[in-house]
């Protein structure tokens, strides 16, 4: 077996022959080369467009190691009747003697509106049981991640990609209330805080943290939730009170409150950035400015 190559498809096929299959290739596997050992880690359940499955799958394969032990793709096409799907069994590489290579799992199932009442039994005999469960619905259907819910500990969501940045950051404690949240529009910004918390570092420095005036956050237009995130941290760091910011422009402007008084806050929109995310911080103090790019 040469980093893959284990693979099954069937045409209106069931949850509980899809199962069966993964079991069998997995024993087939072992039994090829005892060497390959099944990785247990992470189950991952992904309701996908059809049609945009195929940029879905390259933005996982570029995860690499870091691909989910198991991965159920669920990959949604409006009319269909049919319940299809694909099983492939890859490893990370070759082993060399006395070591072991661990063996990823791919299921694809495309299936259509008639599935959707039955989803939880679709996709629940295709987990690793005892394995925590990450569920990722990358374009949008609400009503899908509350249906898998029940399956699942985690949740991958990107705050970004919703059209009103308020609203995304509700639903996003909403659901935290109910799993782990990861959301990518706060990885994108630990960057950012990296930098602000090295900034501030030196013992002389930390003083200033107390001093700041005024924040300027500057973000690519589709990136507001992330600027507000970054807002956040600051303001949960260092005790402020965010009060409600407004509209004025292509800014979100307002102030927060704290022991040392108030701190103006500005949220800039950067309409030259052509990749979302952040543009750059500005940090004012009584002593001193801060600017990062």
């Amino acid at each position: 077996m040469n980093h893959s190559d284990a693979v099954w498809s069937e045409e209106g096929t069931t949850p509980d022959a899809i199962e069966a299959a993964l079991r069998r290739l997995l024993v087939e596997v072992h039994a090829e080369n005892d060497s390959f050992v099944p990785a247990r880690v992470l189950n991952m359940i992904a309701f996908v467009d059809r049609e945009w499955s195929g940029e879905i799958a390259n933005r996982l394969r570029g995860v690499g190691r870091y691909h989910a032990s198991r991965m159920v793709v669920l990959a949604y096409e409006p009319g269909r009747e049919r319940l299809d799907a694909r099983v492939m069994i890859a490893a990370e590489g070759e082993p060399r003697p006395g070591e072991v290579a661990l063996l990823h799992e791919t299921v694809v199932v495309e299936l259509g509106e008639r599935h959707l009442d039955d989803l939880p039994t679709i996709a629940d005999p295709l987990v690793v049981t005892d394995l925590p469960t990450l569920l990722w619905s990358p374009h949008g259907h609400h009503e899908i991640v509350a249906e898998l819910l029940a399956l699942s500990q985690a949740i991958l969501l990107d705050s970004v990609e919703e059209p009103d940045a308020r609203e995304a950051l509700d639903r996003a404690c909403e659901l935290s209330g109910q799993a782990y949240v990861v959301d990518l529009a706060w990885l994108r910004t630990t960057p950012w805080r990296e930098r602000v918390a090295a900034s501030f570092d030196p013992p002389p420095l930390r003083a200033e943290l107390r001093a700041i005036s005024a924040v300027t956050v500057r973000h690519h237009p589709a990136s507001r939730a992330a600027a507000m995130l970054l807002t956040g941290w600051l303001a949960s760091c260092l005790d402020w009170t965010v009060e409600s910011l407004a509209e004025q422009g292509d800014a979100l402007i307002g102030h927060a409150s704290a022991k040392a008084g108030a701190i103006a806050v500005r949220l800039q929109a950067a309409p030259e950035l052509t990749v979302p995310g952040l543009e750059g911080l500005e940090l004012e103090t009584r002593g001193r400015g801060l600017r990062l790019d």
